[in-house]
């Protein structure tokens, strides 16, 4: 019984946090907007769907978000890999002070420190000062209202949960087997391919999915650093609901948001769970 419960307490979370708020989005999607409170219909109807499925702007906007977000997502683990090694490799002591430095940005109010990026890329910020300075520019490069800003503002807040969880399973892995690779004649790496990036695969895809995931709907960097006209879904989605008022419109952009994230995750699964029976 108290197996039972254990087991039971997690989906029953799942069940009033998930399932049934994406099962009341869902029932708005099928709704026509109407002028009302709440603002749609109680009939049910595809239009939405519809809409959205034949409107290329919303192909398009779903496009660049996934773009925007794998870019951002492959540049944090160019970053975070070495330096998650680099820690698991340290003295306890030190260790404990470089993760310090890794949370610490936590500690500030995530929209303070995009607005930070803000002062730091605008024509006449530190960035722009110092280039000029430099005699590498004659006038200000434009680097805000761009989505280099958009790039730069993901890869930067997200970064951390890049590397806590290639620093967790780095941590664990034991180095005489790299060391046993050497031995056997393999290069540094050969090792490393062979050896370290096998062994840190799961800490790899827990910090893609957990930078990817984010950075797909975020809302508050592409705003503020990408302006008013950056098409990112995220913003489309809260523009459809505060701005249009088309609750069903937005509905759906919601539901294919979560498709579009959910079903590569339980494919991925699948395939560990077929990976892991085959090794075993």
């Amino acid at each position: 019984m108290y197996r039972k419960l254990i087991i039971a307490a997690p989906y029953l979370w799942l069940l009033i946090f998930f399932l049934a708020p994406f099962a009341i989005v869902l029932r708005i999607s099928l709704a026509d907007p109407v002028i009302a409170q709440p603002p749609y219909s109680p009939t049910y109807s595809p239009d939405s769907f519809t809409f959205l499925l034949t409107d290329k702007l919303y192909a398009i906007t779903y496009l660049r978000s996934v773009i925007m977000a794998a870019g951002a997502t492959l540049l944090c683990l160019a970053l975070g890999f070495p330096m998650a090694y680099g820690i698991a490799r340290c003295q306890p002591a030190t260790r404990n002070m470089l993760l310090l430095l890794i949370i610490l940005p936590f500690w500030i109010s995530f929209l303070l420190r995009v607005y930070a990026w803000m002062g730091l890329m605008n024509n006449y910020g530190a960035i722009n000062n110092l280039l000029m300075w430099l005699g590498i520019v004659d006038q200000p490069v434009q680097l805000m209202y761009t989505d280099f800003a958009i790039f730069v503002g993901l890869a930067y807040s997200y970064l951390p949960f890049m590397i806590l969880p290639l620093y967790a399973t780095l941590e664990r892995m034991d180095l005489d087997l790299v060391e046993a690779a050497q031995d056997l004649g393999a290069s540094r790496s050969r090792a490393f391919w062979d050896v370290t990036w096998p062994l840190a695969r799961p800490g790899v895809i827990a910090g893609c999915l957990l930078v990817f995931i984010p950075a797909m709907g975020e809302y508050v960097i592409p705003y503020l650093l990408g302006g008013s006209e950056s098409l990112l879904i995220g913003r489309v989605l809260f523009d459809e609901f505060f701005v249009n008022r088309d609750w069903p419109l937005a509905s759906a952009v919601a539901v294919i948001l979560l498709l579009l994230l959910v079903v590569p995750i339980v494919l991925l699964q699948r395939y560990q769970a077929r990976d892991q029976e085959g090794t075993a």
